[in-house]
């Protein structure tokens, strides 16, 4: 697989964000659609993974340094294209002068960030009926291994 990242403008992919968004999230992780997408979309910053002209993973960093939205088509899903799409964050997250990556963490995936570094940021809380908590690292030790999907 020949993967390449590129940053995109929601105003310009937003159809093929929304779809691969609708594939993975919606249909496949059945989140409401009125979760799925918010506000935060026309101010973020937009990451997709492109394989064969095809769009197959795509995420989003906001300004205060949250990731979220991680979409990736399940036959795509791989540590290549998680470690790819996460540095790739990272690397614009650094352009921008974000000194710290955070995102909501599914409680039953908590203790593998808590492994590498991350830290607890506020109370438990649920989102589309899944416990979450945010959770947080300096970027200078920011991590993508342990990285799957992110809602």
């Amino acid at each position: 697989m020949g993967y390449v990242v590129q940053n995109v403008l929601w105003r310009e992919k937003r159809h093929d964000l929304k779809q691969l968004r609708e594939k993975v999230f919606v249909c496949e992780y059945h989140i409401p659609k009125k979760i799925e997408f918010d506000n935060e979309d026309s101010e973020a910053f937009h990451i997709v993974v492109v394989d064969n002209d095809q769009i197959v993973a795509s995420g989003r960093l906001n300004k205060r340094g949250v990731i979220s939205r991680v979409a990736v088509l399940s036959r795509h899903r791989n540590t290549e294209l998680y470690a790819l799409l996460f540095s790739h964050i990272a690397l614009i997250a650094k352009q921008h002068d974000i000194n710290e990556l955070s995102f909501n963490c599914n409680l039953n995936e908590k203790g593998k960030f808590i492994d590498k570094g991350y830290h607890e940021r506020g109370a438990v809380f649920m989102e589309a009926g899944i416990a979450r908590q945010r959770l947080s690292c300096p970027i200078s030790s920011f991590d993508p291994e342990p990285f799957t999907l992110v809602h």
